[in-house]
């Protein structure tokens, strides 16, 4: 494990989307936020269509990084069916990928998951009826218990939930409020509020959502899709001070 020191700022941030022309895109970013924060977390959909072309190429922009990647994937790092392969080209660039595993990095544990859809307090899908719903729900109350079970593990006394999907609906505003169910679920939120030692959680996916939100416990949620960052914060980026 590593030596805890006094603060540890982390640059998170979600939905780059990387195409197949984008090149070199990414090097500076990925250079300013190593000078700026002692950790980066990406938050899911780093690709466009989940293509190995794609994951080369973030790959080979993530290499500028001189601090430690943490990540998740998104939805769409999973739309060509290969997930499993853009996270193996993303870790031989170094990154850590979080899952079934959670890590310790300047003292503070780090756990994630991609998430699920699923709703949101009253309004979340219950598994009753067709099988098709019951699968459904099975996959989102799967992805919250993998999330628990990686927190389960780390001792520190600060740890980070990295996220794609949201785990609360006030991050989610500024969306078309009918599709809430589809951007998060709070199966997520759940599996959080039961550790006293998550200080922060960051998620994507909602690119005109709202920065900053709570979960039912007051656990700080920072929504770091790109383009809510910069909106929020002047930057792509968010600095989270942990």
């Amino acid at each position: 494990m590593d030596e805890q020191i006094d603060t540890v700022t982390v640059a998170a941030i979600g939905d780059f989307h990387v195409t197949e022309g984008d090149q070199k895109r990414y090097c500076r970013l990925f250079a300013e936020m190593s000078e700026k924060a002692d950790i980066i977390a990406l938050c899911g959909d780093l690709t466009d269509f989940g293509k190995t072309a794609e994951a080369e190429i973030l790959a080979e922009d993530l290499r500028s990084c001189t601090v430690p990647v943490v990540a998740v994937l998104g939805n769409h790092d999973h739309e060509c069916g290969q997930p499993g392969e853009v996270a193996r080209i993303l870790q031989q660039a170094g990154v850590t990928m979080l899952g079934e595993h959670a890590t310790v990095v300047e003292g503070v544990g780090f756990a994630g998951v991609k998430g699920f859809i699923g709703g949101f307090g009253r309004g979340e899908l219950g598994a009753f009826g067709e099988q098709a719903i019951k699968a459904f729900v099975d996959e989102s109350r799967e992805e919250a218990r993998v999330l628990e079970n990686a927190l389960r593990t780390l001792k520190t006394e600060r740890v980070v939930a990295v996220l794609h999907y949201a785990p609360i609906a006030d991050t989610l505003a500024g969306e078309p409020e009918a599709i809430f169910p589809f951007l998060g679920s709070s199966r997520l939120a759940h599996a959080i509020d039961r550790f006293d030692n998550v200080k922060a959680i960051v998620h994507g996916h909602a690119h005109t959502g709202t920065f900053r939100g709570q979960t039912p416990r007051g656990t700080p949620v920072y929504n770091c899709a790109r383009f809510v960052a910069e909106k929020a914060t002047g930057l792509p980026y968010a600095l989270i001070e942990i």
